[in-house]
Formats: structure tokens, C-alpha cells, sequence
């Protein structure tokens, strides 16, 4: 039973989670011709799209509905409206999603009722879809609010009453937010090798793996998953549900259209990896390829050249829950120690972690923990540069933001390809910062001119050559 302590402090003290407004942006950010509005100040909006642009190095299309003093006392309803017709006149997007924050939220805004006033003042704006979606900064964190946008665009868009199967080749992929652009693409192609066409909601690698544009610049997200892909949700074989907090979602939509499912905390390492494949070996009914054999042979291979490196080698990772477990999986499998984890909140999942403690926390009680326990090897986001400086460890960046490394966001990190690559380089690190090799031997007889000052430290008796000629 893994024994989760819960915050001790009133506050932050280094912060470790990203909002739940930044998850819910990012997963709009996968949809087609798509454009988040978060509800808020102009500041809410600034900071996060300062994070996207960090992290991705791309152009991120991001709205506010600019929320000030009087409307902040007076009321916002004006400042929404204003806003989506602004918004639909100049941008013409296929989608808006319309995020709170925390000021709207204490505000008490009611988006839901703010949107249907705007169909009504504005018909002929009846083509954009709105998704109105509650993201509280105070509660949950990017994960959270990723898994609460994609599960408001099931509800909003997927029609109820199904026909599962009828297009048998399809295969719904709804992934957590822990997954990049390259494990997406990464995944897609897997699933591709099985004849098996993927529909990923929402998908990542077709919007933000770092391209360039064929026509002019575009005030609104490029590639991603078109609305009108959630029609035929209910009409695929299976879905494939990446990801513990995506289990609400996937709830919904099995509700609604009766596609069986099959769900994976997370796809880093073997065993997580076959079961994936033998569940695609099942929906397809084709085997599994020479290649993808060819691949599982290396990660194996690979294993066996790492684990003496990593066996009871002690790390401390900091993340959101879903990256959380997958890396603490990861390393159980090769008999590491994960000695501090911190999760940025509270989740379902943390109770089935392969620990026996997870703190809810930041990256001071990370740093905290990991000087106390002795870990070797941190695993976070960027933000524990500083942290991993002031403990003179190694730090393996993983999560969000990634924004002092070229083209991270981009890493793909599962199957066995990605797995292979991650003890690789958790081995190299081990080895560049061995703390355990053997000291070499000097002998306390060995000719050095201060030889005699050596041997006298040790308790030998000598005798000087002077000291030795007879008088």
C-alpha cells in the first residue's frame, strides 16, 4: 500500500505543477483551426503562453477575454461576448474553447450560460464550435485539465448511440497529456503497422511537432484533429486509452458509444509494451512484425547491458502522476530505487504506484528529499535545474515546461525504441557521476620524494639517513 503524505505548507515554496487552464489550452492546441480563450486576466494568458512558446518554440494562437477591476466586481459577461466575436470575425476558427481561471472562477462565472447568450446575439457565428470548459487554477494541474478538455469534447461532439466496428480498421487513441509530440507519432505508427487507422484525440504530433507551414502564417492552430473526426468515434473498433487520467474520458465515451476500450497507465518499458502490442495483435488480427521483434530484442539487450548501473541506484522524480508512474515503473522493472517522488496533485493512480511513499508537493520538497534519502539522479521539468544545481546531481528533463533544450518536446520516450533510449542515457549519467568506483591503491612504500613523512603518518617507525650513520 503506497502511503501518500498530502502538503504541509500554506504555499508554494518552488513550484513543481502547471495549471489546469495550461492542460485544457494544450489539449485545444491538438484540435484543427483550433483557438484557446482563457476567462481571465490578461496576465493569466501572457504567463501561459509564455510557457508554450518555452517549451515548443513555435507560435502558440492563444485569446483572453482580458478581465479587469470593474468587470472582475461588476461582472465579465460582456467582456466573453466581446471577445468570441472578436475572435470568430477576424480568426474564423473551426473551434474556440473557452477556459476558465481561478479570478473567473471565484467570480462565479457562468460560461455555459455566457455562450448560449452569444448564439443568440450572434447567429450567424453558428458554424464555430464553442467548448466551454471549467479549469480552475487552484485545483488539479495540467494533467487534470488536459483529461477535462478532451472529456468536454466527447460530451459536446461525439454523438451517443454508436455502431462499434463499423469501420473496422479504426482505432480511437486517447492520450494523457504526459505524452509528446514524437511518443505520439511514435505510437501512430505502431498502430499503422497493425493496418489499423489511428484517430488521436487530440493529436499533438500533427499540430505542434515543429513544422513549417506550407501557405501563410495562420492565426489559428494548423493540423491536429478535425471536429469532425468525433462523429465517427462511435464507429471504431476499439480505443486505445493512454494514461490513468484519461480514465473519466474514456468512461464517457464508452457510455455514449459502446466501443469497447482497452486502457494503459503508460507505455514506457517491455512488459507495458507487449501488452500493448498483443492488444493490437487482438483488434487487428494480424501478428506482431519482424521489425517491432527486432526492436524488443534491443530493449532486452539493452537491459541486460544497464542493469548493473541501475540496479538499487537511487532517483527522485518529480511530475504529474501519469509521468510520475510510468517512470517509477520503469525503474522497478530494472531494480532502481526511486527514493523521493513528488506529484504536483492528488490522483486515483498515485494509490497503485510501485512505491511505498509519494509526497503532494514542489520542487522544494523534492530537493528536500532527495538530499535526505541520497538520490543519485533527479527526473523533473526544467524548473529543477536550480534544484539539481544546489544538490550537484544530474538532472534527466522530462515533463512540462522543457524550455533550455533544443527540440525536448519533441523526445519520444515510449516502446521499446524509447525505452531503450531512456536506460541508455540513465546509464551514461550513472556512469559520468559515479559515486562508487574503487579507489585506486598507493602503496605507503612507493618512491615518492615526501615518502618518509607518508610512512611516519601510518605509524611506521624510520629512520632518517642521517640519523642512521654511526658517530
Amino acid at each position: 500500500m503506497v502511503e501518500i503524505f498530502s502538503r504541509g505548507k500554506a504555499l508554494s515554496i518552488n513550484p513543481l505543477k502547471t495549471s489546469q487552464p495550461m492542460g485544457a489550452s494544450l489539449a485545444l492546441l491538438g484540435l484543427h483551426r483550433a483557438m484557446p480563450m482563457l476567462h481571465g486576466s490578461q496576465g493569466c494568458t501572457a504567463f501561459a503562453k509564455v510557457f508554450f512558446v518555452r517549451h515548443f518554440r513555435e507560435p502558440i494562437p492563444l485569446q483572453t477575454t482580458a478581465m479587469d477591476q470593474v468587470s472582475s466586481i461588476m461582472g465579465a459577461d460582456d467582456n466573453i461576448i466581446e471577445g468570441l466575436r472578436a475572435v470568430c470575425e477576424k480568426a474564423r476558427p473551426a473551434v474556440i474553447g473557452l477556459l476558465t481561471t481561478s479570478l473567473s472562477e471565484v467570480q462565479g462565472s457562468d460560461i455555459h450560460r455566457i455562450v448560449k447568450l452569444f448564439r443568440g446575439r450572434y447567429p450567424e457565428f453558428q458554424g464555430i464550435r464553442i467548448l466551454p470548459v471549467n479549469t480552475p487554477d487552484f485545483d488539479g494541474c495540467l494533467e487534470t485539465g488536459f483529461a477535462a478538455a478532451v472529456r468536454a469534447m466527447i460530451e459536446e461532439w461525439a454523438p451517443a448511440g454508436g455502431r462499434p466496428g463499423h469501420h473496422p480498421r479504426q482505432v480511437n487513441v486517447l492520450p494523457g497529456s504526459f505524452l509528446t509530440p514524437g511518443d505520439l507519432e511514435a505510437l501512430k505508427e505502431i498502430i499503422a503497422g497493425f493496418d489499423l487507422h489511428p484517430v488521436v484525440i487530440p493529436d499533438l504530433s500533427d499540430s505542434l511537432d515543429g513544422h513549417l507551414p506550407a501557405g501563410d502564417f495562420s492565426p489559428v492552430t494548423t493540423g491536429g484533429t478535425p471536429v469532425t473526426a468525433f462523429a465517427t468515434l462511435g464507429e471504431a473498433a476499439a480505443t486505445l486509452v493512454i494514461g490513468a487520467s484519461m480514465n473519466p474520458a474514456a468512461d464517457l465515451l464508452q457510455q455514449r458509444t459502446g466501443v469497447p476500450d482497452h486502457r494503459f497507465a503508460h507505455l514506457f518499458g517491455l512488459d507495458a509494451m507487449d501488452t500493448l502490442l498483443m492488444t493490437l495483435a487482438g483488434i487487428s488480427g494480424k501478428p506482431i512484425s519482424p521489425r517491432l521483434g527486432r526492436q524488443r530484442a534491443q530493449l532486452q539487450d539493452a537491459m541486460l547491458d544497464t542493469h548493473f548501473l541501475l540496479g538499487q541506484a537511487r532517483f527522485a522524480v518529480a511530475a504529474d502522476a501519469d509521468l510520475l508512474n510510468a517512470f517509477c515503473c520503469l525503474l522497478g522493472e530494472m531494480g532502481a530505487e526511486v527514493v523521493a517522488a513528488v506529484a504536483s496533485s492528488r490522483s486515483p493512480l498515485l494509490e497503485q504506484m510501485p512505491i511505498a511513499q509519494v509526497k503532494i508537493g514542489d520542487l522544494d520538497d523534492l530537493e528536500r528529499l532527495a538530499r535526505d534519502r541520497q538520490a543519485e539522479v533527479i527526473i523533473s521539468n526544467s524548473h529543477a535545474a536550480e534544484t539539481a544545481r544546489r544538490l550537484e546531481l544530474p538532472l534527466v528533463r522530462a515533463g512540462f515546461p522543457l524550455y533550455d533544450r533544443i527540440g525536448a518536446y519533441r523526445r519520444t520516450w515510449i516502446g521499446y525504441r524509447g525505452s531503450r533510449q531512456i536506460l541508455f542515457e540513465l546509464a551514461n549519467i550513472l556512469l559520468s557521476h559515479s559515486q562508487h568506483d574503487i579507489a585506486p591503491y598507493h602503496s605507503i612504500y612507493s618512491c615518492k620524494p615526501d615518502y618518509r613523512q607518508e610512512v611516519s603518518a601510518h605509524g611506521i617507525a624510520t629512520a632518517s639517513a642521517d640519523s642512521a650513520r654511526p658517530h
